[in-house]
């Protein structure tokens, strides 16, 4: 099932284009502000559409995380004509929607975005990739429990890819057929979330101008998969074991009970017992979601894997932009020395951004920017969260240093802008610089033959 962000300032027009959405066949994710949506694109590979209102704060940001994630992007704007739309549609946006909305209007948009598909929603179908012993044992597992109805605690750090186990266990289970639909509820708000969970009735709340129906009867005959969920409010997890227990949800605001036939697989990057020792996680809660555990190996601890992911990822991007650009064997030995703290998720970031930013055909040191491919050195101090400083560096290239390690620990640039104490329109103009700066340095010291673009060479559309 392909899987839709909506970024919409208004609540009432969210919910309607949620409804469209999901009429049409779509998985769908809320934000209503620019850092959720771009922290949903940035950790939510799955995604093949993004539906982004320009009148938003920091709308732009939304269109160019998603253009570099590779998902299809549609704009609603209130005047088609205006700079803002035309800027959205250099920057990367496919189609534009003038307010106010229509079905037809939006039936028109996803039919040309289809027939310019980049075949984006197959991500949630590729297999799980790994030859490591864990991973071996964790693929075994899951093929071993996927055709049953066990509900699963998926367990493990951010970015080593618990969605796509739990996606491979609907594909493998009797509701392959049925809805999959993912909720992270670490990124709904607490007033929100119950909403979203369990429905509400019209007139249940200042705002709920019509029924909804949540996630739970959405899924009805699939799967529901709860991501973070140590970040549910204590309250809704009450009335989530109550769900689990009894097969019944009631919407807010109505004291029906309502029949749900759903699996339900839970992830969480906490250990499960810490959370429930520090009162994030119900005891009875947790022996209620771990039927099965799973736990997903971080990326450093899968001896081989690195240089398997990184060539596979290469060759999907290949296959995108039609290019053939492959990695020096130095290369790839310098992705296996890093210790990859964003996981998989790092690791895929960064090999889209070392296949954007080299212009020949191979990619090597000399021509990729430094905070692609860290040297050694730099993630060996930066393993424990230090770097180290020699006395008489310059205090530019200790900036710089602090900078680029700074955001490979962080999942998002407004992370990494906090911790900085920097504002994000300051991190983006000094990220440009070095850029622009590597580059140079670069130009000089590459032959005369590789310096410029390969011929073969396409953005990626």
């Amino acid at each position: 099932m392909p899987q839709a962000l909506v970024a919409h300032r208004d609540s009432p027009t969210l919910m309607l284009l949620l409804d469209m959405l999901e009429q049409r066949g779509f998985s769908t994710r809320a934000a209503t502000s620019a850092t959720q949506a771009v922290a949903d694109l940035e950790s939510s590979p799955a995604l093949s559409l993004c539906i982004c209102d320009l009148a938003l704060d920091d709308a732009m940001r939304i269109v160019q995380a998603a253009y570099a994630a590779s998902v299809d992007v549609v704009v609603v704007t209130s005047d088609p004509e205006s700079e803002t739309t035309a800027e959205a549609v250099a920057i990367g946006a496919h189609d534009c929607i003038a307010e106010p909305l229509t079905r037809f209007k939006i039936d028109r948009a996803l039919a040309r975005v289809a027939s310019a598909s980049k075949a984006a929603p197959q991500a949630a179908e590729s297999p799980i990739i790994g030859e490591s012993p864990s991973m071996q044992r964790l693929a075994q597992t899951i093929e071993r429990i996927g055709s049953s109805d066990v509900t699963v605690l998926i367990i493990g750090e951010s970015g080593t890819g618990k969605e796509l186990v739990a996606s491979r266990l609907h594909a493998l289970s009797a509701r392959a057929r049925g809805p999959y639909l993912a909720l992270n509820c670490g990124a709904v708000t607490s007033t929100l979330i119950e909403s979203e969970l369990f429905g509400h009735e019209r007139g249940s709340f200042t705002g709920a101008s019509r029924q909804h129906a949540g996630y739970f009867e959405r899924a009805h005959g699939g799967t529901l998969f709860l991501d973070e969920v140590t970040e549910m409010p204590l309250e809704l997890q009450v009335r989530l074991l109550r769900v689990l227990e009894t097969r019944c949800v009631s919407r807010v605001g109505s004291s029906d009970l309502i029949p749900v036939d759903v699996r339900v697989i839970a992830a969480t990057n906490r250990d499960p017992h810490d959370a429930v020792r520090q009162g994030k996680l119900r005891e009875d809660l947790l022996y209620r979601l771990q039927v099965v555990p799973l736990h997903v190996p971080p990326l450093r601890a899968r001896a081989g894997d690195v240089r398997l992911l990184a060539s596979y990822f290469l060759s999907q991007l290949n296959e995108t932009g039609r290019t053939s650009k492959t990695f020096s064997e130095s290369a790839l030995a310098r992705l296996e020395s890093y210790p990859w703290p964003g996981n998989v998720r790092e690791l895929y970031n960064m090999v889209q951004r070392a296949y954007i930013l080299s212009e020949g055909r191979v990619i090597t040191h000399p021509g990729v920017h430094r905070d692609v491919l860290p040297t050694a050195s730099a993630s060996a101090v930066a393993e424990n969260g230090s770097i180290r400083i020699q006395i008489g560096e310059s205090l530019a290239n200790v900036e710089q240093r602090l900078i680029l390690q700074t955001l490979l620990h962080c999942r998002t640039k407004d992370e990494a802008a906090r911790l900085l104490g920097v504002s994000t329109k300051t991190l983006y103009n000094k990220l440009r610089r070095y850029q622009s700066e590597e580059r140079g340095r670069s130009a000089k010291t590459m032959p005369a033959a590789t310096a410029q673009p390969q011929g073969g060479d396409a953005r990626i559309a």
